[in-house]
C-alpha cells in the first residue's frame, strides 16, 4: 500500500488514483497525521502531495518523524518544498511564476527517472521554489526557471519533483510513478475492479442489512452505478427517485425511467419538481448560490417524498452517487483542501432522521465505469458521458430561466447527435453545450438579429481531474454550428472551447 499525505492540493487524490491504476492499494490521511496513525497503515511508500499553501508561510508540513521511518518518499509540487523545508535545505519565493507545460531536461538519471529521455514533457504549477538542497541530496533535473526541478537522495530512497506526475500533461509521468511504486517501494498489485464491486456489494450488505434505502438518481453514470451497487445488496429494500428538475437533458427523464425499470427497479418514483426548481433560481446569477439552490432543493424533494409517497416504508438511509472528485472539490479531502464546489455532500437536516451512504465515494469516473461492467450494465450507459448533479444550471453562465434552458436543451441534444452519427462521441470523455448570458449581433435572412450564443465543449480525460480540449474533424464543427444555428431559436453565433483543464475546469460553473 502506498500512502498519500494531502496537504490540500487539488490533485491528493489524483495522484492515489494513478497508483491504484497501476494495480496498488492507495490510502490518503491528512498532511499533519500523526507518525502513529502513518506507523500503522505499514506503508510501503508515503508521497508529499501538493498545496496552494506555502512552506514560507506557515504552510502544513508532515511530522518529521516521517523520514526515520525508512520507508520511500516521493515529494511533489508542495511536497518537494516541504521535504527540503524540513531537512534544511532553502525555499524562497520564485522570481518566475511556472503554470502548464514545460520543458523539463534531466541531467542525472536517478531511480525515479529512470527509462526517461533526456528532455520530457511536465506540468508545472508553484510559485515558490527550492533554492538549497538539503545535505545529502543531488540535482536531477531543472527547467529554463526552475534550478532545481527534481533532486534525489538514493540512499535513503528520498525523491523530490516540481512538477505533477499525475496529471495528464505529463506526458511519462506514469513511468515515474510506477518507477516509485513498484522499483523504489517494491508494492505489490492488489487492487482490481471485479474485486471492489464485490467487496462494496458485500460491505453494503453488511452495513444496510434489510434497511431501505432512498436513491436520488440523476441522469448519470454514477448514480446509476450506486443505485445499482444498492439493488444488488439489499433489492426491494432500495426506493430509487428520479426528480425532474426541469434541469435535465432533453429526454432525460423518458430514457433513464425506461433503463431502470428495464433493469429490474421495481421501486422507481419520478417526482416532477421543475416550478420548484426555476422559481427558485430566479434572478440568481452567482455560481456557487445556485448550486447551493439546486443541492438543497433536491434534499427538500427528498424529504417530502419520504412524507409522501414513501411514508409506508421505513427509510433510514439516503444513498448518492458521490465519487472522489466529488470531493476533491468540495473540499472534502482534508481541512487544508481549497473550495471549489459546495453542491457535493450536502448536510442533511436533522428532522430528516436518515444516514447518508455514498457507495462509490471511493472511486474515480472510469473506476466507475468498470464496476458498472462488471455489474453487467449496458455498455451505452456505463459510457455516457458525465452529467452534474446541478444538470443544465451549471451549463447557463449565469440566471436560469425557462428560455435558456429550451435553447440549451435543443442545442445539447443536436451536438450529441452529431457527435453520435460522426462516430466521435466516444472518442471523447465529456461533451455538452453551454449557453453564455451574452447576445450577439448576426445576420438570419436578411435581418439583423441579436440573440445568443452557445458554447461547444468538448474533452479528453480519464477521470475528470485533468482534461485537454478535444480534436475533432473541423467539417464535424462546421456541420454541428450551422445545424445549431439554423434549428435552435435564439442562437446566432457558435463557439468552440479549447481552454485545458487546469487552468477551466470542464463545466461552466
Amino acid at each position: 500500500m502506498i500512502l498519500v499525505l494531502n496537504y490540500g492540493g487539488q490533485f491528493a487524490h489524483l495522484i492515489a488514483r494513478r497508483i491504484r491504476d497501476l494495480g496498488v492499494r492507495s490510502e490518503i490521511l491528512p498532511g499533519d497525521a500523526s507518525i502513529e496513525e502513518i506507523s500503522a497503515l505499514a506503508p510501503a511508500g508515503i508521497v508529499l502531495s501538493g498545496s496552494p499553501h506555502s512552506v514560507l508561510a506557515n504552510g502544513p508540513l508532515p511530522d518529521k518523524k516521517i523520514f526515520e521511518l525508512g520507508v520511500p518518499i516521493l515529494g511533489i509540487c508542495y511536497g518537494h518544498q516541504a521535504m527540503a523545508h524540513l531537512l534544511k535545505g532553502k525555499v524562497k519565493r520564485g522570481e518566475h511564476r511556472e503554470f502548464g507545460k514545460e520543458n523539463l531536461s534531466i541531467v542525472k538519471k536517478d531511480s525515479l527517472l529512470n527509462g526517461l529521455s533526456s528532455n520530457e514533457t511536465v506540468w508545472f504549477s508553484h510559485g515558490d521554489t527550492v533554492n538549497t538542497l538539503p545535505k545529502g541530496f543531488t540535482k536531477t533535473a531543472s527547467t529554463k526557471t526552475c534550478r532545481y526541478a527534481a533532486y534525489s537522495d538514493e540512499k535513503r530512497k528520498f525523491y523530490n519533483i516540481q512538477f505533477h506526475p499525475e496529471v495528464t500533461h505529463t506526458v511519462r509521468g506514469k513511468r515515474i510513478l510506477s518507477n516509485f511504486v513498484f522499483g523504489i517501494c517494491g508494492a505489490k498489485k492488489d487492487w482490481n475492479m471485479k474485486a471492489v464491486a464485490s467487496r462494496i456489494v458485500s460491505d453494503l450488505r453488511r452495513e444496510l442489512g434489510e434497511s431501505h434505502v432512498i436513491v436520488g438518481i440523476s441522469g448519470g453514470v454514477d448514480s446509476l452505478v450506486a443505485a445499482t451497487l444498492l439493488y444488488k445488496a439489499i433489492g426491494n429494500c432500495l426506493h430509487a427517485v428520479f426528480v425532474d428538475t426541469g434541469l435535465l437533458r432533453k429526454g432525460e427523464v423518458e430514457s433513464v425511467s425506461n433503463a431502470l425499470r428495464s433493469r429490474g427497479f421495481k421501486n422507481l418514483h419520478v417526482i416532477e419538481a421543475r416550478s420548484t426548481f426555476l422559481a427558485r433560481l430566479a434572478g440568481v446569477n452567482d455560481p456557487e448560490e445556485k448550486r447551493r439552490i439546486i443541492g438543497h432543493s433536491f434534499v427538500e424533494i427528498f424529504e417530502r417524498t419520504l412524507k409522501k409517497e414513501l411514508k409506508e416504508f421505513p427509510v433510514t438511509y439516503l444513498a448518492q452517487g458521490t465519487i472522489y472528485p466529488d470531493r476533491i472539490e468540495s473540499a472534502a479531502t482534508g481541512k487544508h483542501a481549497a473550495k471549489i464546489k459546495s453542491h457535493h455532500n450536502l448536510t442533511l437536516p436533522p428532522e430528516m432522521q436518515l444516514e447518508l451512504i455514498e457507495p462509490v465515494k471511493d472511486l474515480y469516473k472510469d473506476e466507475v465505469r468498470k464496476v458498472g461492467e462488471q455489474l453487467g450494465l449496458p455498455h451505452d450507459m456505463v459510457w455516457r458521458h458525465p452529467f452534474p448533479g446541478p444538470g443544465l444550471g451549471v451549463r447557463i453562465v449565469g440566471e436560469v430561466t425557462e428560455e435558456r434552458l429550451e435553447i440549451l436543451r435543443e442545442a445539447d441534444a443536436i451536438f450529441t447527435e452529431e457527435l453520435r452519427e460522426a462516430g466521435e462521441y466516444e472518442k471523447i470523455w465529456q461533451a455538452f453545450a453551454a449557453l453564455l448570458p451574452v447576445r450577439s449581433v448576426g445576420v438570419m435572412g436578411d435581418a439583423r438579429t441579436y440573440e445568443y450564443m452557445i458554447a461547444l465543449r468538448a474533452v479528453d480525460s480519464v477521470d475528470g481531474m485533468s482534461a485537454d480540449w478535444h480534436k475533432m474533424p473541423q467539417e464535424l464543427l462546421e456541420r454541428i454550428s450551422s445545424r445549431i444555428v439554423g434549428s435552435v431559436r435564439g442562437v446566432n453565433r457558435v463557439l468552440f472551447d479549447v481552454t485545458q483543464k487546469p487552468p477551466a475546469t470542464i463545466e461552466y460553473e
